[in-house]
C-alpha cells in the first residue's frame, strides 16, 4: 500500500569545510560571533526531507505518495520523482516562489551548519490530505510549521496512522502543539538531541513519552544505531559500520524511509529500526540524499 510523505522538497547547496567547525567558535566571544569558512568544494543536490524519504522508499520497493510544495524552478525535481515511480499528484507548484533552498556546511567530523530558505514550502499548507482508502500509513516530516500541524490533524481525522518526525522544525512548536502531536501520532522519531528538547518542552522523559498512546518512540544515535522505546521499555538496536563515511546529509531521511517500509508491512519496530540502520550506513557512504544505491536482494527485502 502507498505511504503518504508530507514534508519539504528542496535544493541543497552542500559545501565541506576541511576542519572542525567547533574549533572556529570561541565561547568567550559568542556575543560577537562572526564566522567565515573557506569551503573548497561546492555542489547542488536534490533534497528536502520528503524527497529524500521518497527516494529511499521507492528504492526499497515501497510506494511513495509525496505531498509537498515546489516553486517555479521545480520542474526538474518533479520529473525526477516521476521517474522513480513516485506519486506526485499531491505536489503543489507555486509559480510565485522559488523551491526551498538549504545551504549546508559540513566539517570533517560530519557536524553541520545549515541555512534554510523556505520558499514555496511556506505555502505547503494549501495541499490537503486526500480522501484515499489506499493510504495506510504516513509521515509528517519537517515542513512548513502550519502545514505540519494541519496535515497531522487531517491524517488523524482520516484515521491514517502516522510517524511524527519534527526534525529541525522542532523549535517552531510550543509545548501545547507538541503535546497535541504526541496525542494524535502513532510513532515519533527523533535524534538524541531532538529527543531531549521534545521531552523537556512537554515535561516528560523518553520512558514517559513512550507510555502515552504512542506505539513507539525511535531515537537515532548516529553511528551507534538507535534505541526504541515501547511502553516505557528501552531496547538498543546496534549501529551498522559504514564502508566509508562521506556525508551525513539525508541519513536520517533514509532511516525514516526504512521505518515507513517496515511498518507498512506490519514489521515490529525493532526490525524496522534495524533496516534503518543498514540503510543509513549505505547512505552515509554517498554524497547527497538521493544518490545511494540499494540492493534489495542483499538486504533481504
Amino acid at each position: 500500500m502507498p505511504a503518504l510523505i508530507c514534508g519539504s522538497l528542496a535544493f541543497d547547496t552542500i559545501t565541506t569545510y576541511p576542519g572542525r567547525i567547533a574549533e572556529q567558535i570561541l565561547p568567550e566571544q559568542m556575543h560577537i560571533l562572526n564566522l567565515s569558512f573557506l569551503v573548497p568544494t561546492l555542489r547542488r543536490e536534490f533534497g528536502g526531507c520528503a524527497g529524500n524519504i521518497a527516494y529511499t522508499l521507492q528504492a526499497l520497493g515501497g510506494e511513495a505518495v509525496v505531498m509537498a510544495a515546489l516553486g517555479s524552478d521545480g520542474s526538474d525535481y518533479l520529473a525526477r520523482m516521476k521517474a522513480w515511480g513516485a506519486d506526485t499528484s499531491l505536489v503543489m507548484v507555486d509559480p510565485d516562489s522559488f523551491t526551498a533552498q538549504a545551504m549546508i556546511i559540513s566539517d570533517v567530523q560530519n557536524n553541520q551548519i545549515t541555512a534554510f530558505h523556505p520558499g514555496a514550502m511556506q505555502h505547503a499548507h494549501r495541499a490537503k490530505v486526500p480522501a484515499r482508502t489506499d493510504l495506510k500509513i504516513a509521515i509528517i516530516s519537517p515542513d512548513d510549521r502550519q502545514a505540519m500541524g494541519e496535515h497531522a490533524e487531517q491524517l488523524h481525522a482520516a484515521g491514517v496512522p502516522f510517524i511524527f518526525d519534527p526534525g529541525q522544525q522542532l523549535p517552531m512548536f510550543d509545548a501545547p502543539a507538541l503535546r497535541r502531536m504526541v496525542e494524535i501520532a502513532s510513532w515519533i522519531t527523533v535524534n538524541d538531541y531532538e529527543g531531549r528538547i521534545l521531552c523537556e518542552r512537554i515535561g516528560t522523559d523518553l520512558a514517559g513519552l513512550s507510555r502515552s498512546n504512542l506505539k513507539g518512540v525511535v531515537v537515532t544515535l548516529g553511528e551507534h544505531g538507535c534505541e526504541i522505546w515501547i511502553d516505557g521499555q528501552r531496547r538498543e538496536v546496534p549501529g551498522v559500520a559504514a564502508a566509508e563515511i562521506v556525508e551525513p546529509t539525508g541519513c536520517g531521511d533514509s532511516f525514516r524511509a526504512a521505518l515507513l517500509y517496515g511498518l507498512e508491512r506490519g514489521w515490529d519496530l525493532e526490525r524496522c529500526a534495524a533496516l534503518g540502520n543498514r540503510i543509513g550506513a549505505l547512505k552515509i557512504a554517498c554524497r547527497g540524499g538521493q544518490n545511494h544505491v540499494i540492493d534489495r536482494a542483499a538486504l533481504g527485502v
